[in-house]
Parts: structure tokens; C-alpha cells; sequence
């Protein structure tokens, strides 16, 4: 049987026609109000401003794409949408989670599910890029750890080590992955723990997704490395002027490093700037290397795993 062609997007012109000269502004204007958008940038990049104004003037709703923005305790320092602009247009699966409770892509899927078979044109924006290709190209439905593996993975990490985790994976699962992100890792190791097959097994069995690639505009914002540094920097500062600070002090009673939420970028050392154990000038330059660190790991997925998309080196009139 020969393979069905491809439905070609009138907007999106296939990676071919994505170049960095592309002008995003005369790209926007045309973006029909009828088709999902998905915006991928690191952090920092003025992703979430762009789907703002696109809400805005042509309509839709605001459906974050971002693993800690999802938790309730964390607004300022995981960057989500302020009150006001929630007011602007609707905002969805932001701050819907308890920080103690464990949130996959699994479950984000899941709850993005009803969103796009609503009303409104979902604009998906967000940095976790595992998120967006789940959606775009579909998600293995591997089954649920149990907690024991888990805590017997944890332990062998503490004790030996990342590399004592990545010896145990199939060279296949080890081609696939990120082998410096621990979290990565992990779950590669509890899958393979858990049922017997490696990660890319189960990957290769993927079903269809949810939101194909060719039904949607897909954006990818990369942004010069100097000037995504320098905002991370300012941006951090601001968010110690909102109030950051006092968030985390909110957070302290029920503090614990192994919460999900304890992820957010800047929580653990704002943490232990309050408990007395490092000055604010050192946990803000901690949390900025951090936030740094974070993006390049971004910059590396997207540019890895986002070929066919739109990309972009976001203009600074844009944030």
C-alpha cells in the first residue's frame, strides 16, 4: 500500500521554507484563527508574551506546555501568567496541580485532551519539550512505575551514581536519550526496570497523536545566546522585585526536595538563602546559572527534536 501524502499546510511551509530571515511579524498576521498554534522556546525567550498577543488579536485560548508551570505553588518563579494578563484571554493548565503531586506528559496529555476538542483555537506554548512532541508525535503508554522501583532507582543513584543507571539500558535507549539529564535517565531506568523492555521499545510502538504536526502552526523561538543570557539575568531580578522572595517563604513550612514542584528553577536556593544557609546574592547567582544551564539543555532539544518546525531567532520587540 503506498503511503498516504501528506496534507500540505498552507500557512506552514514545511522545513524547507523555515529560514532565519523568515519575517515572524508577516508570518503572524496570517495566522489562520481556525488552526492550533504551538509556540516551543527556552525560558526566557518571550514565548509566552507572543501567545498572549496572539489570543489577543485573533482569538483563542492560552494552554501552557510547561512541566512547573502546571503547579499551584510556584506563579512568580516559574514565570506563569500574571492575573492581568489571564484577563486578557483564557488561560488553561496553569497552576492546576498540587506541589506534592507527581504531573507527567502522560497526565498533561490527558488534560489537554477536552482542550483542543473545545470552542476555542488552543495556542500551546511552552519550554518542556517532551510535552510538544508527545502531542505532535505521539506517546508510548508505558506502564505506571510502582513506587518501590522507583525508590530502588532513586537509591542506586544516590549510592553509585548516574552512570550506575545508564550501564543497565539497551544501547538503543541509550542512542535516544539525554544521558546528562538525571531525571531522563531515571525514567529510561524505571521503564526498563518496570517492564522488561527499553524505552525505545516501547517508543517504537508509539500510537498516532493527538495533534499531528501538519494541522498545526508550529513555532520554535531561538533566540541569540548573549541576549537570552542577559534577559535571564534581569528576569530573575524582576522576579525577586514581584515578590519571588516571599513566595518561597510561603513555600517553606511544607518544603521538601523531593516534591515534584521543588523543580521550579531558583526554589531550592531561595530555600536555602531562608534557612540561613547561603546570602540572597548567592542564591540569585545560583539560581541564574541554573536557569542558564537549563536553557542551553532547551536550545539543545529543540534544535534536536524540532527540525520540521518554524524556527525562529525571536526579535526583541517581540518581549
Amino acid at each position: 500500500m503506498s503511503e498516504k501524502p501528506r496534507r500540505r499546510n498552507a500557512l506552514w511551509p514545511g522545513p524547507e521554507g523555515c529560514h532565519a530571515d523568515m519575517d515572524l511579524d508577516a508570518l503572524l498576521k496570517d495566522v489562520p484563527p481556525d488552526r492550533p498554534v504551538l509556540i516551543a522556546g527556552p525560558t526566557a525567550s518571550g514565548k509566552s508574551a507572543l501567545a498572549l498577543a496572539l489570543a489577543r488579536d485573533g482569538g483563542g485560548v492560552v494552554v501552557n506546555a510547561d512541566a512547573l508551570q502546571v503547579f499551584a505553588n510556584w506563579r512568580i518563579l516559574t514565570a506563569r501568567p500574571s492575573l492581568s494578563e489571564e484577563e486578557v484571554a483564557p488561560h488553561r493548565l496553569y497552576g492546576h496541580v498540587s506541589g506534592d503531586t507527581a504531573y507527567s506528559v502522560g497526565h498533561w496529555l490527558r488534560d489537554v485532551t477536552p482542550i483542543l476538542a473545545g470552542p476555542d483555537r488552543p495556542i500551546i506554548v511552552g519550554g518542556t519539550g517532551l510535552y510538544l512532541t508527545a502531542l505532535t508525535e505521539g506517546l508510548a503508554e508505558i506502564p505506571q512505575t510502582p513506587a518501590e522501583i522507583r525508590a530502588e532507582g532513586e537509591a542506586l543513584l544516590d549510592r553509585n551514581g548516574l552512570q550506575a543507571l545508564l550501564d543497565d539500558l539497551d544501547p538503543e535507549t541509550l542512542a535516544r536519550i539525554d544521558q546528562r539529564n538525571p531525571a531522563r535517565v531515571a525514567r529510561a531506568w524505571e521503564v526498563q526496570r518496570t517492564t522488561g523492555h527499553g524505552l525505545a521499545s516501547w517508543q517504537d510502538t508509539t500510537p498516532a497523536p493527538l495533534l499531528p504536526l501538519d494541522d498545526v502552526t508550529p513555532i520554535c523561538l531561538l533566540p541569540d545566546r548573549e541576549w537570552l543570557l542577559s534577559r535571564i539575568t534581569r528576569r530573575f531580578d524582576a522576579m525577586i522585585a514581584q515578590g519571588a522572595l516571599e513566595e518561597a517563604r510561603a513555600n517553606l513550612p511544607d518544603w521538601s526536595p523531593t516534591a515534584p514542584s521543588s523543580k521550579a528553577i531558583g526554589a531550592r536556593e531561595l530555600i536555602a538563602h531562608l534557612r540561613g544557609e547561603m546570602t540572597l546574592e548567592n542564591a540569585r547567582d545560583s539560581a541564574v546559572v541554573a536557569t542558564r544551564q537549563y536553557a542551553k539543555r532547551q536550545m539543545t532539544w529543540f534544535r534536536a527534536r524540532m527540525s520540521k518546525w518554524c524556527n525562529f531567532p525571536i526579535p526583541s520587540e517581540h518581549v
